[in-house]
């Protein structure tokens, strides 16, 4: 370590070192300037360059680059791996495309991208084949027919040839689901696994009140899944979703903070990774005020594992070149 880096790094613990890290904590509590930001969830719905029959965010509008960049102007986002927005399946190669495009464009700050393809699909190896070279296309989000489903020999093959190639999973699916997912993920050690917006967790399953109404789920039967699914070291966590959960609840980090807390608890620092949805936060909030309340909730957490959530994470899991 040259003495610049030394001098940088002490002055950190000294920082820390400060009754309860207020220092610290208040020089994260600024607008991300200081802490760099990977998204791990962008989505774009650029309808001006492709019709409306592209896709359909929440709330409606176009939701291309130019938009995305001033919904996170001065937060220092630096990087962002864009995900698969629900296009037609006749315009997945289509998407796939779009985001290679973008990749490749350095005034875009878009440096992978997980796209849409069909793990049923015999031909599925074929297919993204194609992709195996590029340093863009970093994995597929599908959908899932049925939880029975997951454990067929067609989808357990095509799982296992994404890890072969390199690839990972992202997937979004309700907790009663978790169960069906750790068996497929603990079938195919070889495929990283990246479960989108907090697995779904609804909020009020860790409030003390009612005063939202009654959570869709049991909160220790999902902590028990969740733990099962982290103990699998081929499995991660994106922090996202999780203000849209529940329609009306305030975005705040009292009502979030107690389900955003067991998730950074149950994955640890190393696999938690921040993401924006975006657009699709918009039914709830927008991009500064999310980020605003994951710092808020983070902000007695160190230094060192906030930087692993906003970024670090992000960079290593899904191979981001900074």
């Amino acid at each position: 370590m040259n003495r610049k880096r030394f001098l940088m790094a002490a002055s950190v613990v000294t920082i820390a070192s400060v009754k309860g890290g207020s220092l610290l904590n208040a020089a994260l509590a600024e607008p991300a300037r200081r802490l760099p930001i990977v998204d791990t969830h962008q989505h774009l719905v650029d309808v001006k360059r492709f019709g409306e029959s592209w896709s359909r965010p929440p709330v409606r509008g176009n939701y291309g680059i130019a938009e995305y960049r001033e919904a996170t102007s001065g937060l220092n986002f630096v990087k962002a791996v864009y995900v698969e927005v629900a296009v037609p399946t006749e315009k997945r190669h289509e998407e796939a495309l779009y985001a290679i495009e973008m990749c490749k464009d350095n005034s875009i700050i878009t440096a992978g991208a997980v796209i849409k393809a069909d793990i049923y699909d015999p031909g599925f190896v074929n297919y993204m084949s194609q992709f195996k070279t590029s340093p863009c296309i970093k994995g597929i989000r599908p959908s899932f027919s049925s939880q029975e489903s997951l454990m067929s020999d067609q989808l357990i093959k095509n799982v296992k040839a994404l890890g072969e190639m390199n690839m990972s999973m992202d997937f979004t699916l309700m907790p009663s689901w978790l169960p069906a997912i750790y068996e497929l993920a603990k079938a195919c050690p070889g495929t990283a696994f990246m479960i989108n917006h907090c697995a779904n967790v609804d909020p009020r399953a860790f409030l003390k009140t009612d005063a939202y109404g009654k959570a869709s789920h049991d909160a220790g039967e999902w902590v028990k899944n969740m733990t099962a699914l982290a103990s699998l070291k081929n499995t991660a966590l994106k922090i996202s979703g999780i203000a849209t959960r529940v329609k009306g609840l305030p975005v705040t980090a009292e009502n979030l903070g107690p389900a955003i807390n067991q998730c950074l608890d149950i994955f640890g620092p190393d696999r938690v990774m921040f993401a924006s949805d975006w657009p699709w936060c918009l039914g709830a909030t927008d991009i500064k005020t999310w980020v605003g309340v994951l710092k808020s909730v983070v902000s007695k957490r160190s230094f060192i594992d906030q930087k692993k959530l906003f970024h670090d994470n992000a960079v290593r899991l899904y191979r981001i070149t900074t």
